[in-house]
């Protein structure tokens, strides 16, 4: 029977970087994944996420946006391919709307460039958007995109290179409490480790039925691309940056790789099944995003739509992540809880994971289990 230190169990963006850093304190690392790493099924999937600071109050995001954005970029360097793309990221609110005067002032303290815009400046800048409603900006001008899918492979491959063993297949928790002993595959195959990593995403849920069953939700979320008129780059960086809308509820990146300009809700879609939900988008879908198209870039009501993507959220009752130790295994943690926007937070959060593992660091409050309810209210934007 195989033994390592750790076993992941999940190969997206959480369990890939929780394996690089442990790999990099001299453990013996298992990353087990179902379907291939970054595959077209795990949130993690797809070609692009964005990376931002602004979290409002939630500064423990800001403080670990930034810190991830060093690593992935430090990843990139080493494979001398860099998969992100600084595009800016532009917060567009309302008037009353105080969360980006805290957002400001948290960038300011960690030194995060960034820019404050009323009306007017906005309007100069970006004649292409209908700003109707909004009454103020803020840029951050170093923040960006990162090439979702290709990074998690690119993690993976890193990992693989320093030590971490990947086996493609699905497993079995045996019945038992107190601590693990060991897993099953689907195989037949018995995996033996000090310790074990869940960092399956929305499958958690389905692994752990009796304590995560009702308290992650993963939903459905439909994104889509519109194609670009030939020769017009007002839709592209840098003459529009990746943009979200607060009072809408709607984010979406400029034209990047020539694939169209992306948007998408980020309100919670319909609670789904990971492995049997269609990834075809719906008509009421299409027709919304249709709808919001012609309202705020009025240049691209023409415009066809050139791709679609139908992936989840795997989302707490509160937005925060979950990274606690299981109630009943002393040896096994529970990794997950992106809630949407938390691709961006992958070699951070790999490195928390594996402080908590190897019994180094100050625990988080908020990413405890026992913060997280039966019931959505999501606090984390």
């Amino acid at each position: 029977m195989p033994t390592y230190d750790v076993a992941i169990i999940g190969a997206g963006v959480f369990g890939a970087w929780t394996a690089l850093h442990l790999a990099r304190r001299n453990q013996r690392v298992l990353l087990i994944e179902a379907y291939g790493p970054a595959h077209t099924r795990a949130s993690s999937g797809g070609e692009t996420r964005i990376i931002r600071m602004s979290y409002g109050a939630d500064e423990v995001y800001s403080r670990w946006s930034l810190h991830s954005l060093r690593q992935w970029k430090d990843l990139f360097a080493q494979a001398s391919d860099n998969l992100f793309r600084q595009t800016g990221v532009l917060w567009l609110s309302e008037e009353g709307n105080s969360t980006l005067d805290t957002s400001s002032s948290i960038l300011h303290r960690h030194g995060v460039p960034h820019e404050l815009m009323k009306l007017p400046e906005l309007e100069r800048r970006y004649p292409q958007v209908n700003l109707d409603g909004i009454s103020r900006g803020l840029l951050e001008t170093e923040s960006g995109v990162l090439l979702a899918r290709r990074a998690v492979a690119r993690t993976v491959e890193t990992a693989l290179r320093e030590g971490v063993k990947l086996e493609i297949a699905q497993v079995a928790i045996p019945p038992g409490t107190a601590k693990l002993e060991f897993i099953k595959t689907t195989k037949g195959d018995f995996i033996s480790a000090g310790s074990y990593v869940f960092a399956c995403g929305p499958w958690l849920g389905k692994v752990f039925p009796e304590i995560l069953g009702n308290r992650i939700f993963p939903t459905r979320q439909e994104v889509f691309f519109f194609g670009t008129p030939p020769g017009d780059q007002r839709f592209a960086p840098p003459a529009l940056p990746t943009w979200l809308f607060q009072p809408d509820e709607v984010y979406g990146m400029p034209d990047i790789e020539s694939r169209g300009l992306k948007l998408a809700r980020d309100t919670h879609g319909e609670r789904i099944d990971p492995d049997t939900q269609s990834r075809l988008v719906s008509p009421e879908g299409a027709e919304w995003a249709r709808q919001f198209l012609v309202r705020r870039f009025p240049g691209l009501k023409s415009a066809p739509i050139v791709e679609t993507r139908v992936c989840q959220y795997e989302n707490t009752s509160n937005g925060d992540f979950l990274i606690d130790r299981h109630p009943d295994f002393s040896n096994v943690w529970l990794a997950g809880g992106g809630s949407g926007h938390g691709f961006k937070h992958g070699p951070a959060f790999g490195e928390y994971a594996a402080d908590m593992v190897l019994g180094e660091g100050k625990p988080e409050p908020r990413f405890s289990l026992s913060t997280k309810s039966t019931q959505q209210h999501r606090t984390v934007h």
